[in-house]
């Protein structure tokens, strides 16, 4: 199977983006100044295989991409197809001796790094250069076109960034990951409003999730837990045939359009449940207005505010309102 965005051509744009001179002198300095502080530089007991957790993400893959280019893989148990490119990018990377390193992610063990990286299944291989993110390919793919993007991510370290890489032992068994400090309260909070929507308590899930923002109201985590909580527990007893039909015979009716919105969005037609909401505001005024328009911000939280469908029905939403 050809796997889908198999090629370094983001890594320029990316590059562009976020100052690519800038990041290679940050990551001469981090380097500079890891020297003056006299840390070690990589051994050849350093494994080139590591295991990173969302609490070892900075300091196993952000702090180490200003040395060595990072691959990071995500995989599931569940996902054979994920086992195996795991088994391959181990092999490739113990045959470039130090010049990269490989973090493998478990997505159910880090949910939110996987969102993070806007990964939209399993396999999915990104890499990381002096901080900066990139997506290499998602999929399954062949020996000489995995090692055709390796050799690009290694030529644009070195010439954007002067990464090289350091030799180290091939084949070394992966890190075990750093014993992670003892959760906080707010953070045990949080896992038990994950743990509650992962097993389907919806009402449990939301007021566990309202709990967290309480104290700590700008918990990123919070709002999109909440927001996907809330939505799933709105759309759970719907009879879908008849929310549709009520909004195709009613366009007028803001409660069966804002019905149909959130199974449009369930049902994972971003663009039609946005469009849908901004016409319901366009066409409205009052409080029907507002109930649109902030039904339209909550499913902006549910797919999150950096995604470029977000960005796009946001414009259009400030257009019908201004």
């Amino acid at each position: 199977m050809q796997p889908r965005n198999m090629s370094m051509s983001g890594v320029v744009d990316l590059a562009a983006l976020k100052a690519a001179g800038e990041a290679k002198t940050k990551a001469e300095q981090a380097r500079a100044q890891r020297q003056d502080a006299g840390a070690p530089a990589p051994s050849a007991a350093t494994p080139l295989v590591i295991d990173v957790t969302e609490e070892t993400f900075e300091s196993a893959v952000l702090q180490r991409s200003s040395e060595v280019p990072v691959v990071i893989s995500f995989w599931a148990e569940q996902a054979e197809q994920s086992k195996q490119l795991n088994a391959t990018l181990e092999r490739l990377v113990g045959e470039y001796a130090g010049r990269l390193l490989l973090a493998r992610a478990d997505v159910y063990a880090n949910q939110l790094l996987f969102q993070q990286f806007g990964a939209q299944g399993v396999p999915a291989v990104f890499a990381v250069l002096a901080g900066q993110a990139m997506p290499l390919f998602q999929g399954a793919a062949a020996d000489d076109q995995i090692r055709e993007v390796l050799d690009q991510l290694i030529a644009v370290g070195e010439q954007r960034f002067g990464i090289v890489g350091t030799p180290v032992e091939a084949g070394a068994a992966p890190a075990a990951a750093p014993e992670p400090r003892p959760a906080t309260p707010q953070e045990l909070a949080l896992s038990a409003a994950h743990d509650a929507l992962d097993a389907g308590d919806l009402g449990g899930a939301v007021q566990a999730y309202r709990n967290v923002l309480a104290t700590e109201p700008a918990n990123a985590e919070a709002k999109l837990g909440l927001a996907q909580a809330e939505l799933l527990q709105r759309v759970q007893d719907a009879d879908q045939q008849a929310v549709r039909k009520a909004a195709a015979d009613n366009p007028a009716d803001v409660p069966a359009q804002l019905a149909a919105a959130d199974l449009d969005l369930v049902g994972g037609h971003v663009e039609d449940a946005f469009g849908r909401l901004v016409d319901t505001v366009r066409r409205t005024a009052g409080d029907d207005r507002d109930a649109a328009r902030l039904r339209l911000l909550e499913l902006f939280d549910v797919i999150g505010t950096d995604d470029p469908r977000v960005v796009t029905a946001r414009a259009a939403l400030a257009r019908v309102l201004f």
